[in-house]
């Protein structure tokens, strides 16, 4: 299969790779190119912003979570003129070493994808060429197609640059407040809340300051991709087995678009509503995705109709992070103003200064949890922790601590589970409500 595509990678974080991912994509779009965002690792803030790019929902390759043979997969079910691949912390950055599990590198190597390797500026200036360089020669497999410098700070910075610089350069790119992107407590502020207008400007900004014919080239000359058989998605679409009320709104909407296209496949009708501003629709299972319901505290507390639609409804209900939130007794912000919320699990949430939870996991379910009997990989980042559920009954077991809460019916964890990971664990999801 000929999906041209790229890898947009940087040494380490801060030096503005989602910036150039999204203002390319977003460019690339303009010029009448049908886009494909992906993101390596297990983000679910920067696939918002490819979305608004791309105008397709931005997706997610995670080679630790979902293993290279379902990355693979995945990637070839969708069909491009570009792929643009946004990488994940440095560019080698992985689970385990150098150049390991969920690493953008690791993406390149076995997708044969050209690295666009943007390099901050701010604070070097011949150096850059030395990053550059050791970058393009760390590891033989993985090829470094040409360079964007980023935070220039004018011509004889950008000069001093260019002297030493071995590889091709493809931009350079002016200090420019104007295109930062809005950031808060994990990251980057949500594509439904910052909107396109952020991302119309990055188009414009970007448009003139790199060589796209440079870029289209590297990306076009990416050998064919070989498909595999299918594994994740065999087979025909199941028909439809159960009804799963989705809450997505811009207080939840943390889910890998992949994983719902594995509940539609494995016969789920999905039906979308918002706790912020709805009742949920008539259905036979709940889904409560991660998010940031912290910032909309007084706007879901005040949906008290939301609120007793959930609290009376008597099918299953699976929760993540921001949905297990949601569902506590309580949630309390910051500066000690306490929500009543759904009520439906014993214990309630308190947000934190610093980060409770991050990491890559392998859960054990708890005793309570019927949807999956094996150890599933997922991720966990949060600024909140929950006091006062029961130890005995947690949803997951994370390296023999518990997590969250499960009774049979009602499945919440801060874990963030990507189906596509877990298909037993969809499959769950959609034969729970029968059981």
């Amino acid at each position: 299969m000929d999906i041209p595509r790229i890898v947009i990678a940087a040494p380490a974080s801060g030096a503005g790779k989602t910036t150039v991912a999204v203002a390319v994509m977003a460019h690339l779009r303009r010029r009448g190119l049908r886009v494909q965002g992906w993101k390596a690792g297990p983000d679910f803030i920067d696939p918002g912003f490819h979305t608004l790019a791309s105008g397709r929902p931005g997706r997610n390759l995670d080679g630790w979570m979902l293993g290279l043979a379902a990355c693979r997969e995945l990637f070839c079910r969708q069909p491009a003129d570009i792929a643009v691949i946004e990488g994940v912390m440095g560019l080698f950055d992985g689970r385990a070493g150098a150049g390991g599990a969920g690493s953008a590198a690791e993406l390149a190597r076995e997708f044969q994808a050209p690295v666009l390797l943007v390099v901050d500026a701010g604070a070097a200036s011949g150096s850059v060429a030395a990053t550059a360089w050791g970058f393009a020669t760390y590891d033989p497999a993985v090829h470094v197609a040409g360079v964007v410098v980023n935070r220039v700070a004018g011509q004889a910075h950008g000069d001093a640059i260019r002297a030493g610089m071995r590889q091709p350069i493809w931009g350079m790119l002016p200090r420019d407040g104007r295109i930062t992107a809005p950031e808060r407590h994990l990251g980057l502020v949500p594509a439904p809340e910052v909107g396109g207008a952020w991302v119309d400007a990055l188009a414009d900004w970007i448009a003139p300051l790199l060589d796209w014919d440079a870029l289209l080239a590297a990306a076009r000359a990416a050998p064919p991709m070989q498909v595999p058989q299918a594994a994740l998605f065999a087979g025909p679409a199941q028909p439809t087995r159960a009804r799963i009320a989705v809450a997505r709104d811009e207080a939840l909407h943390f889910y890998y678009e992949d994983g719902l296209d594995l509940l539609r496949h494995r016969g789920a009708e999905l039906r979308f509503w918002s706790p912020l501003r709805e009742v949920p629709p008539e259905a036979d299972a709940m889904y409560f995705g991660g998010g940031f319901p912290e910032v909309f505290y007084e706007q879901l507390a005040a949906n008290t109709p939301a609120l007793e639609a959930v609290r009376a409804f008597r099918g299953p209900i699976y929760a993540e992070c921001g949905g297990l939130i949601y569902l506590a007794q309580a949630g309390t912000d910051l500066g000690g103003r306490r929500y009543p919320l759904a009520c439906l699990i014993p214990g309630e949430t308190f947000m934190t200064e610093r980060l409770a939870g991050f990491g890559y996991r392998e859960a054990e379910p708890g005793p309570g949890n019927p949807l999956v009997r094996q150890t599933v990989r997922g991720h966990e980042f949060h600024h909140s922790r929950a006091e006062g559920l029961d130890p005995a009954r947690p949803a997951w077991r994370m390296a023999g601590r518990p997590d969250g809460f499960a009774d049979g019916r009602i499945v919440a964890g801060y874990l963030h589970v990507h189906l596509a990971a877990a298909p037993d664990l969809a499959e769950g999801l959609v034969a729970w409500p029968g059981r």
